[in-house]
C-alpha cells in the first residue's frame, strides 16, 4: 500500500535533518563528516534560498547536488532514476527520496520511517502546484465557449498537460558523493567489493560444475558403458553453468559501468581543478595524450584486472585438481610472472616514445602557420621523421615481445603438462575418472595462462597509462572552500556601496620570485568606471585574475562586499566577478552561438535569455554577424571560432562577460582588436550595460 506524498512531506525549517537522514539512509554520509557536529549545527541554524543553501550543505557533507534542469513533463520520466534527492512539492515542504522504481518511490517521512508512495501521486501534487492558475483559467474560457461538462474535464486536462510542457522544473536535488572523495570511498561507490565477490563466486562456481563434468565423462568413456543416470548428471551440470555464466556477466557488466563512470567523472573534476600555471606548463598536447590514455585506463583496468583474477581463480582450481603436478604449475606461473614483468618494461619505453610523439605532434598542428612562414619547408618534418623511426623501432620490438608472451607461456604448459601426464595414462595406474580430471585441470591450467597473459599485457597498459593521468585523479582530491553559512542569500547591495576592497595584497609566481605585485591596494564602489593602464608585464592582468578569482593572493586581504573568498567560497566569487580575459587565454567553444554567449549563466537558457543575448550582440555591432548566419544565434561557429573574425570574437568575449549577472565586469584588453567605428559602438554599449566597470589596456 502507498501513502499519500503530502503525509510524508518536511517542513523548509527541518531541511539539515532531512538532508543529513536522506544521506545517511542512502549510504553516502561521510563515517566522519568534514565539518564536524558544529559544522552541522550550523547548518541546521541556517535558511536562507533552498537552492542556493542545498548545493552548499551537500559539499559540506563530501556530496555533490545536481539540481535538475528540464520541463515539469520531462520529469515525470526522470522520477523513476531521481534518487537519492529531495523534491519540492510545493512553496516550503519537500520530501526525501531514497530510491524509486516505474510505480513508487521510497519516501523518508519525518518520523524517519520509510514509505512507498506511488509514482503518480508524486506528479499530480507537483502539477496542481504548477498548474492551478492556468487551469482555472482555461476553465472559465471552456465555460464561455459552451463547452459541454462532460468533455471539459478531459479538454482542462488536455491544455493543462501542453502548459506543463513549457514550464521549466528545476526542483529536485539529486545527490550523490563528489568527484574528489577518498579512494577508499569512491571504490566503494562501484560496490566492487560486492560485485567482484559475485563474479568470483560465478566463476568458481561454474569452473567446479565443469571439472566435475569432466569427471563424468571420463567415467563414461574409459569404462566403455553410458548409464542414462550419469549422463543426465551430465547435462544437468552443464546446463546450471549457463546461469552462472549470465550472472559473471552481468556482474562484470555493472563492475564496468560503475567503474567506468566514476572515473571519467573524478577526471573531468581534476581537470577542471588545475589551475592557469599547471595548464600552461604542459601544453594542449600533453593533455590530449592524457585524454587518450583516460579511456585506455577504463578499458583496460577493467578488462586486466578482472581477467587476471579470474585466471588465479583457474589456475589455484588447476592446482587442486592436479595435486602432483602442482609443483610444476607454480614453476611455470612463475615463468609467467617474469615475463609479463619484462614485458611491462618494454612497454613503459614504448608509451614514452609514443606519447612524446602526440605531444609534439598536436603543437606542430596547432603552430602550423607559424612553421609554415618561419621554416624553410625541407625542415617541416625533419622531427616528426626520426621520431617516427624511433617509434617503429619500439613498436616492432613491443610486438614481438607480446607475441611470445601470449603464444609461448600457454603452449608451453600445455606441452609440458602433456608430458608429465603421459607416463600416468600409459601406465593405466589411476581411475579413469581421476584421468579425466586431471585432464581437464591442464585445460583449465591452459586457459588461465592464456588469461594470465592477455591480463598482464592489460595490466602493463592500465599502469603506465595511469601514470599518465595521475595529475588529473588526484587534482580531483583538492580541496575547495565551499564558503561560509552566513554568507549565503547575500545578494548585490546589502552591503553598501562597496564591491571590491583590496589592502596589501602581493603575488608571486613562484615562492623565490620577484613580486609581480606588491602592497597593492584599491576600493571599487558601486558605479565606479576604472581604466586601468600600464606597460606589459606591470602585473595588470596578474590583479585582474587576483579580482575576478582566477588566483589567490600571497599577502594582504581582499573583500568582496566585505567577506573574504574562503567566507563567500570560490563559486559565488566567480559569480559576482565577470571577467573578459586577454584574447589568448579566451575560447569559443564548438557550439551554437547562444551557449557560447550564455555559457557563464550556469543554466539552461530561457526564451529571454536568447532574446536578451541577441539584443546585446547587436548593441556591440554584431547584427551583420547574425543576419548573416542561417540559424542566428542559434548557428554553431565551430571549434575556436574559426568562422568568426578576430574582432567579433572579442567583441563575442565581452557579450559572455556582460551577460552574466553579476556586480562587476572586468576586460583585459578586449577592444584592442576594434577598429575606431566597432570600439565606439562597443564602448558604448558596454557602458550602458556594466553598472561598475574595469577596463585594461596599455597606454
Amino acid at each position: 500500500m502507498t501513502k499519500p506524498v503530502e503525509s510524508c512531506a518536511w517542513p523548509a525549517s527541518r531541511l539539515p535533518d532531512l538532508l543529513s537522514l536522506l544521506l545517511d539512509g542512502a549510504g553516502l554520509l561521510p563515517s566522519a563528516p568534514k565539518t564536524g557536529a558544529d559544522r552541522y549545527a550550523e547548518l541546521k541554524g541556517t535558511a536562507p534560498d533552498p537552492g542556493e543553501w542545498i548545493p552548499w550543505a551537500a559539499k559540506a557533507f563530501d556530496c555533490e547536488a545536481a539540481r535538475s534542469e528540464t520541463t515539469l513533463a520531462g520529469f515525470r520520466d526522470e522520477l523513476a532514476f531521481a534518487y537519492p534527492a529531495i523534491l519540492r512539492i510545493s512553496g516550503n515542504h519537500y520530501v526525501g527520496i531514497l530510491r524509486a522504481d516505474k510505480r513508487r518511490l521510497r519516501i523518508l517521512a519525518p518520523d524517519s520511517s520509510k514509505q512507498w508512495v506511488g509514482t503518480a501521486d508524486v506528479y499530480e501534487t507537483l502539477c496542481r502546484s504548477a498548474a492551478l492558475p492556468q487551469q482555472a483559467e482555461i476553465e472559465r474560457l471552456l465555460a464561455e465557449a459552451g463547452i459541454p461538462d462532460s468533455r471539459r474535464a478531459k479538454t482542462v486536462h488536455f491544455f493543462v498537460q501542453e502548459e506543463l510542457n513549457g514550464i521549466r522544473f528545476r526542483d529536485c536535488w539529486m545527490f550523490r558523493s563528489a568527484p574528489g572523495t577518498s579512494t577508499n570511498r569512491w571504490l566503494k561507490q562501484t560496490n566492487i567489493v560486492g560485485h567482484g565477490a559475485g563474479l568470483a563466486g560465478a566463476y568458481t562456481c561454474q569452473y567446479l560444475l565443469w571439472i566435475a563434468s569432466w569427471a563424468i565423462m571420463g567415467q563414461l568413456s574409459f569404462e566403455g558403458h553410458f548409464d542414462s543416470g550419469w549422463r543426465l548428471a551430465w547435462a544437468l551440470l552443464l546446463v546450471t553453468s549457463i546461469p552462472l555464466r549470465l550472472l559473471a556477466t552481468w556482474k562484470q557488466g555493472l563492475l564496468v559501468a560503475g567503474f567506468g563512470g566514476l572515473l571519467k567523472r573524478r577526471l573531468l573534476h581534476g581537470a577542471m581543478q588545475l589551475n592557469a600555471e599547471e595548464m600552461r606548463q604542459n601544453g594542449i598536447g600533453k593533455y590530449m595524450s592524457q585524454a587518450l590514455e583516460a579511456e585506455a585506463v577504463e578499458s583496460l583496468a577493467l578488462n586486466g584486472g578482472v581477467g587476471g583474477a579470474l585466471s588465479l581463480i583457474e589456475l589455484a582450481i588447476a592446482a587442486l585438481v592436479l595435486q602432483s603436478m602442482s609443483l610444476v604449475l607454480l614453476a611455470w606461473f612463475i615463468v609467467a610472472c617474469l615475463a609479463g614483468w619484462r614485458y611491462f618494461g618494454r612497454y613503459k619505453r614504448w608509451t614514452g616514445a609514443r606519447l612524446g610523439f602526440t605531444d609534439s605532434l598536436v603543437e606542430s598542428m596547432i603552430g602550423q602557420r607559424t612553421r609554415l612562414v618561419q621554416q624553410q619547408p625541407e625542415q617541416w618534418h625533419e622531427g616528426e621523421d626520426r621520431a617516427l623511426l624511433n617509434y617503429a623501432a619500439d613498436s616492432r620490438s613491443l610486438d614481438r615481445l607480446a607475441g611470445w608472451l601470449t603464444t609461448a607461456i600457454p603452449r608451453g604448459w600445455l606441452v609440458i603438462a602433456l608430458a608429465c601426464f603421459s607416463p600416468s595414462v600409459i601406465s593405466a595406474g589411476k581411475e579413469p575418472g581421476q584421468l579425466a580430471v586431471t585432464f581437464g585441470g591442464i585445460l583449465l591450467a591452459y586457459a588461465g595462462f592464456k588469461r594470465l597473459t592477455g591480463a598482464s599485457a592489460d595490466i602493463a597498459v592500465f599502469l603506465e597509462s595511469f601514470k599518465q593521468i595521475r595529475t588529473l585523479f588526484q587534482a580531483a582530491a583538492r580541496a575547495e572552500p565551499s564558503g561560509e553559512a552566513f554568507a549565503l542569500g547575500k545578494q548585490a547591495g546589502n552591503t553598501g556601496d562597496k564591491i571590491m576592497e583590496a589592502d596589501g595584497i602581493g603575488y608571486r609566481y613562484r615562492p623565490q620570485g620577484e613580486p609581480v605585485l606588491e602592497a597593492c591596494s584599491l576600493t571599487i564602489a558601486r558605479g565606479d568606471r576604472i581604466l586601468l593602464e600600464g606597460p606589459s608585464g606591470g602585473g595588470k592582468t596578474t590583479l585582474a585574475s587576483i579580482l575576478s578569482g582566477l588566483r589567490e593572493p600571497n599577502t594582504g586581504l581582499l573583500l568582496a562586499n566585505g567577506l573574504d573568498r574562503h567566507a563567500r567560497g570560490p563559486a559565488r566569487w566567480r559569480r559576482q566577478i565577470a571577467t573578459a580575459p586577454q584574447f589568448h587565454e579566451n575560447h569559443i567553444f564548438t557550439e551554437t552561438l547562444a551557449f557560447n554567449l550564455l555559457m557563464g549563466r550556469g543554466e539552461l537558457p530561457t526564451e529571454g535569455d536568447l532574446k536578451e543575448a541577441e539584443t546585446v550582440c547587436r548593441e556591440l555591432g554584431l547584427g551583420d554577424l547574425l543576419d548573416r548566419m542561417p540559424a542566428g544565434i542559434l548557428q554553431m561557429v565551430g571549434e575556436g571560432g574559426w568562422q568568426l573574425s578576430h574582432g567579433e570574437r572579442s567583441r563575442v568575449f565581452i557579450a559572455r562577460a556582460l551577460l552574466q549577472p553579476s556586480e562587476l565586469v572586468i576586460l583585459d584588453e578586449s577592444f584592442g582588436a576594434l577598429d575606431p567605428e566597432s570600439l565606439q559602438i562597443a564602448m558604448e554599449c558596454t557602458l550602458n550595460r556594466a553598472e561598475t566597470l574595469m577596463v585594461i589596456a596599455h597606454p
